[in-house]
């Protein structure tokens, strides 16, 4: 059990207000964690990641022994420190060669991680050398069957958008994309549980002029370029992952009585009506329908007069 702090002065209380749980929360900082033995690849890889992440990230340059899967009790202690809920690990050993870990906390715990190799990279320094600006959203594109099929590919699309998400935004300028994070499935083999290639390429959005008015959209290899294969996965239990996605009262929309929306979003309405006689509705007669109810009448007169029975019959319509 960790330590919760008790604030002693009214600065410190104001700290622990910060940190408290919000209705609508602040924007996740990311901890990147260097190993206690690296590769030149996964050194340039978590360079190149934190400045993807910047402002809200911080980088841990020197060396750290941790194992998350075996024990990530150290790591839990340096988010709580710093007020992180991401983290990306890096390290490299003989039985795990250039090794990424990625994950996210829930009050302070290891909630989920993902770990992966590095089978390619290309550092963003030997690339295009296009600057993007500081906190600028990315946007996403995720390519490839497998994102919608495996569980550990959607697992993976879930962690990289939330790691990579900024400020909650109800609308956006087009040109305030300045970059895109594209994420390619590979080939899987039929015969074969290994997962296939992951590959991670960031571009720079270029607009250009096309005549119309809608831009014309050009795309520049800036880096990180990785290849990853999935190895190893830790994810949170039901009860756990229901806590953590619980959405407030406060958020949730209110229902709407009588009103409900469809499968593509358009709105339906239920309305009430009282009892209908639907024989007494007055509606528009065709002249056929005229002649059948004036034969219908002459026929029924006709029978009443043949056995000489009083008979209440309605009249003809002109």
């Amino acid at each position: 059990m960790l330590h919760t702090p008790v604030p002693r002065s009214r600065r410190a209380k104001r700290a622990l207000d910060k940190r408290a749980p919000l209705i609508v929360e602040n924007v996740k900082k990311s901890l990147i964690v260097t190993g206690s033995s690296t590769s030149e690849w996964v050194r340039d890889a978590l360079k190149d990641l934190h400045d993807l992440k910047k402002p809200n990230s911080l980088r841990y340059t020197r060396k750290n022994e941790l194992r998350p899967f075996d024990d990530a009790t150290q790591l839990e202690q340096m988010s709580r420190k710093n007020d992180t809920s991401l983290f990306l690990f890096g390290s490299h050993s003989k039985k795990r060669p250039n090794n990424l870990v990625i994950g996210r906390m829930f009050d302070h715990g290891v909630l989920d991680m993902i770990e992966m190799g590095i089978e390619y990279a290309i550092p963003a320094e030997f690339l295009d050398q296009v600057k993007c600006t500081v906190g600028a959203k990315p946007l996403f594109l995720f390519q490839g069957d497998a994102f919608e099929f495996r569980d550990d590919y959607r697992r993976l699309k879930n962690i990289l958008v939330d790691f990579f998400h900024g400020e909650f935004s109800d609308g956006f300028d087009l040109k305030g994309f300045e970059h895109l994070i594209s994420v390619t499935a590979g080939p899987i083999p039929e015969d074969s549980d290994r997962p296939g290639l992951i590959f991670f390429r960031v571009m720079a959005i270029h607009l250009k002029k096309s005549g119309t008015k809608y831009p014309r959209v050009e795309l520049t290899e800036i880096g990180p370029a990785l290849d990853l294969r999935i190895r190893r996965t830790k994810y949170a239990d039901e009860k756990l992952w229901r806590k953590a996605t619980r959405v407030p009262r406060d958020l949730q929309p209110r229902k709407v009585q009588n009103i409900s929306r469809d499968g593509l979003g358009n709105k339906l309405g239920r309305i009430h009506l009282g009892k209908q006689n639907v024989e007494q509705i007055p509606l528009r007669q065709m002249k056929a329908v005229k002649k059948l109810r004036a034969e219908k009448a002459q026929k029924e007169r006709a029978a009443a007069q043949g056995t000489g029975q009083a008979m209440d019959v309605e009249p003809a319509s002109p």
